[in-house]
Parts: structure tokens; sequence; C-alpha cells
């Protein structure tokens, strides 16, 4: 595979440097497919560290809220991103480390990315980022 041809945006996502980390992890464990795997991986290789306190508002980190379209379909979701250890579905939070919240963290909104789910490659957009 090509792992060129899996980005879609060309900016590099922007991480806090404990978010960075925690990335790094979480691909150490190999819990991805192999798409995600090399998929991430560029996105780490290219990624830009700052301070949590520099990261710009409509980035999307842990205690985001993110409004994002799948493009093919044109459905709309809402996800509350967390820290793993406060993701509770009783109280409508996602993990950061969930499929979707790796697929997002880093982007900033209006950027357009693919991950795979299990119902295969998606292509989402990211239209609103609202920091808790």
């Amino acid at each position: 595979m090509n792992i060129t041809s899996i980005k879609i945006d060309t900016r590099p996502i922007v991480l806090s440097r404990g978010i960075f980390d925690l990335l790094k992890s979480h691909l150490r464990r190999r819990k991805l497919s192999k798409y995600n795997e090399n998929k991430l991986e560029l996105e780490l290789r290219y990624a830009r560290q700052v301070l949590h306190r520099e990261l710009p508002e409509d980035v999307v980190t842990v205690n985001t809220r993110v409004r994002v379209k799948e493009l093919v379909s044109g459905n709309e979701f809402t996800y509350n991103l967390v820290a793993p250890e406060h993701a509770k579905r009783k109280n409508n939070t996602l993990s950061i480390l969930s499929p979707i919240g790796v697929a997002m963290l880093g982007y900033p909104q209006g950027a357009e990315l693919q991950w795979e789910m299990p119902e295969g490659i998606k292509v989402f957009r990211i239209e609103e980022v609202l920091r808790s």
C-alpha cells in the first residue's frame, strides 16, 4: 500500500505533546487496522507538537465537542471527546481513543479526513469544533 495516498488534508495535524505521546502509545499496542495504523504513523510523522495552551481553538483535542459530516451519506454526528477514563455512554461522551476520536485528533474545523471504519473507509469533514 502506498501510504502517501492515504492522506486527504495536506495540513499537518496539531497535537499537544501529551496527546502526541498517547497516540504513539496507542499505535504501539497495535489495536488499529493496518490501514489506520499506516495513516496514524503518517500523521504523527508530520504532526506539529505544541503546548496544550498553544493549541488553536478550532483543533480537535481532548474535551472538545465535534460535529462531523460523513461525506458520502451526508449524515452528521456530534461527539463529545474526553480522556479514555472519563468516557461514559450515560454522559454522552466518547474516548479520544475510539476509532472516530483517533481519526479526528489534531485536525482543524473544515478539514477532510478518511479513516477505516467497520463498514469500510469513510471520508469525513469536521464541521464544527467547540472546546468544553
